[in-house]
């Protein structure tokens, strides 16, 4: 029995009945495991093609509605004008709003529209409760439980936002490979030197996009000669929930009770219940350390071709993946990149997937070259559904 994954298509697994398009995913049926798996993953998404080097990513979500008061001294429970932080969430505080301090329980209502300068929020205090114990303290943060309407009011100020628009580019990978005319004549008892070299050849091109999809920076320059080179930026640098051991209450350990807390809070806060890591050695060790005794880590079957351990835990479903790069990476022994399929997308230039490019050797030239060519990028949908964790060398 196959397994299929959120985000991915066909029925689990490379079956007999799929046909590549591409020398990309040719690649990927013969070694699905090998050393772009992420990539792989991809493959098996619904990829998109651009007609532009650029793509852009409109991004949309519900604002948080959650402000931060500044003052030194807090306040006490009459004080009706609060000064918070500079937030641009502070526009969704107009008049009516009810704004509620989990410290205390206190539910307040916001009496101004001024709230929209970003500075200060004029309120009515102590809705329905003593005034007695409800101050406020610096710093705390008070977040919107509703509004609240007079009968026969007009129309309340108006609210909107609007998408983001993030970009990213496609980038060019070239990777060329080269056969003497005397070699070509030579019998080799290992095979066909051509078909060999052009093997080695299609697994570096990959690893390469692998690494960049990871790794990369997003960049454009100019070459001085009317062109341009252009970079795409990989996950790593493009996600805002890292988590770094070094912040750890020990540095670099995490236990089972931080672990927890990192699923609930960070891991799967946002995005689907089902969510791919590729992971480190290390981070592999520490994960069957904990499954063993709790989760009940199982293999899933047929994840197409590549090697998928799930940890059923109460947050949501972790398919762990170690990653064969990542073990030649000292800083990745450590790492695991979290990342939900739903929300990632491999983009192609039109016309420009991986290819296979046959004879680009000059004229003179004994010898034959070819080489592939992939003008493909990242696109990242959202962000915040995604997590990188970095430094976790123990567990306790």
């Amino acid at each position: 029995m196959v397994t299929a994954i959120a985000g991915l298509r066909g029925p689990g697994s490379f079956g007999t009945d799929f046909r590549p398009t591409n020398y990309r995913e040719s690649y990927l049926l013969l070694e699905p495991n090998g050393s772009a798996p992420f990539t792989a993953l991809l493959s098996m998404a619904q990829g998109e093609a651009t007609d532009d080097s650029q793509f852009n990513v409109f991004r949309d979500e519900l604002p948080d509605r959650v402000v931060k008061v500044n003052n030194t001294g807090g306040y006490n429970a009459t004080a009706t004008t609060i000064t918070i932080d500079q937030d641009s969430e502070s526009a969704f505080l107009v008049a009516g709003s009810l704004l509620c301090n989990p410290a205390t329980g206190e539910v307040m209502r916001v009496t101004s529209d001024t709230a929209q300068n970003g500075t200060s929020i004029a309120v009515a205090r102590n809705l329905g409760t003593a005034a007695a114990a409800h101050t406020i303290a610096d710093n705390q943060e008070l977040f919107v439980v509703g509004y609240a309407a007079e009968d026969g009011a007009d129309v309340g100020t108006p609210i909107s936002f609007d998408p983001t628009v993030t970009s990213n580019f496609t980038q060019i990978f070239r990777t060329s490979f080269s056969v003497t005319g005397t070699l070509q004549a030579t019998y080799r008892r290992t095979g066909d030197a051509e078909d060999e070299y052009a093997m080695k050849a299609l697994k570096l091109h990959m690893q390469e996009i692998e690494r960049a999809f990871f790794f990369g920076q997003k960049h454009t320059e100019n070459t001085g000669l009317n062109n341009e080179r252009r970079y795409t930026g990989g996950i790593l640098n493009s996600i805002t929930n890292v988590i770094d051991g070094a912040t750890f209450s020990t540095p670099g350990q995490m236990t089972e009770d931080e672990f927890d807390s990192l699923l609930i809070n960070t891991v799967f806060a946002f995005g689907g219940t089902e969510k791919i890591a590729f992971v480190g050695p290390k981070c592999a060790a520490h994960l069957q350390r904990f499954g063993k005794a709790r989760w009940q880590p199982t293999v899933v079957d047929g994840a197409y071709g590549v090697n998928i351990t799930r940890y059923n835990t109460t947050s949501g479903s972790l398919m762990v993946a170690l990653h064969p790069q990542f073990r030649q990476m000292p800083t990745m022994s450590e790492a695991m990149v979290i990342i939900d399929m739903t929300q990632v997308k491999y983009r192609y230039l039109q016309g420009r997937d991986t290819q296979l490019l046959r004879d680009r050797q000059s004229p003179g030239r004994d010898a034959v070259q070819h080489e592939y060519l992939s003008d493909c990028g990242l696109e990242l949908l959202t962000d915040k559904t995604h997590t990188f964790i970095k430094g976790w060398a123990t567990t306790a």
